[in-house]
């Protein structure tokens, strides 16, 4: 195992720059992750979306109770972790798993973003005995058919070029109540993909469906939506809900697909109500 600690300047953090740290993983591949709480308390990983970096929870990550082990990753391809061949979602979850071992953490709660929620239930379906709980933030069952999802290949996903147009970005990240320096940061970290990793992501999105294996899913759910997030319809939600034995829902008058920037304070309190009914510390 070979961890070692970030220089701010790399890290480009802000008051938790001494928390940040990377990790060699033994397929080769070195991920930046912070790490924060409680080392007793109950493990709580957190996977972001297309394009973020573990900045995506910079905002979340204060509010949690201390009483809990938090873990967020930059996952391969992004932000600053190393860009080898090889986004498929298998590829990712075998990554949260090498990542886990790596750093011996037991069985943890997993959060997942959009595609991070994709790898989250991957790896809970795959991994059962590895989930304490997941939660799902703007997810689906598939993105296979999402008009979207289809729209967004067809008019720049497919052409795309580097450098990445910051312009591009700044739509595809653009969020209700997300205030502008706090934009500027996600901008700036998704400015870090290269447009193949963009490409293969979502081209993995839109020609992958594990929808009938989400009754492998056996860990406690919770499902957090907006109830104008342009991606995940609600009907994805519904069926989220009837596809996971043990899922319950919670929805955001009003939020958009990036719920955690939105209202950050809400969603860590969610989260750690969630967490709290799991029998952990999150009270």
């Amino acid at each position: 195992m070979v961890i070692s600690p970030i220089s701010p300047s790399a890290a480009q953090s802000t008051d938790q720059t001494a928390a940040i740290r990377s990790v060699l993983l033994p397929n080769g591949v070195r991920l930046p992750f912070i790490e924060q709480g409680d080392p007793a308390g109950v493990p709580v990983i957190f996977l972001h979306g297309l394009s973020d970096s573990w900045r995506s929870w910079e905002t979340v990550l204060p509010h949690l109770p201390e009483s809990l082990h938090l873990f967020a990753p930059t996952q391969r391809g992004h932000g600053d972790a190393d860009r080898p061949d090889g986004y498929a979602t298998d590829d990712f979850a075998d990554d949260l798993m090498a990542f886990i071992d790596t750093l011996g953490i037991g069985p943890a709660v997993i959060v997942g973003h959009s595609w991070g929620s994709y790898t989250a239930q991957c790896f809970a379906m795959n991994h059962p005995e590895r989930v304490l709980g997941l939660v799902l933030v703007g997810s689906v069952t598939t993105w296979r058919g999402n008009p979207v999802g289809h729209e967004l290949w067809e008019s720049a996903f497919s052409t795309m070029t580097d450098p990445v147009d910051p312009e591009f970005v700044r739509a595809f990240q653009e969020s209700p109540r997300l205030a502008p320096e706090r934009l500027a940061v996600i901008i700036a970290e998704s400015l870090k993909a290269p447009a193949r990793v963009w490409q293969a992501i979502w081209q993995e999105a839109m020609t992958t469906d594990i929808s009938a294996d989400l009754h492998r899913i056996m860990a406690p759910t919770l499902i957090v939506w907006g109830d104008q997030d342009p991606l995940c319809p609600r009907h994805e939600q519904d069926a989220l809900l009837a596809a996971i034995a043990d899922a319950q829902l919670e929805v955001y008058p009003g939020g958009g697909h990036n719920l955690h920037w939105e209202e950050p304070e809400r969603f860590a309190r969610d989260l750690a109500v969630f967490i709290a009914h799991l029998g952990g510390k999150g009270d």
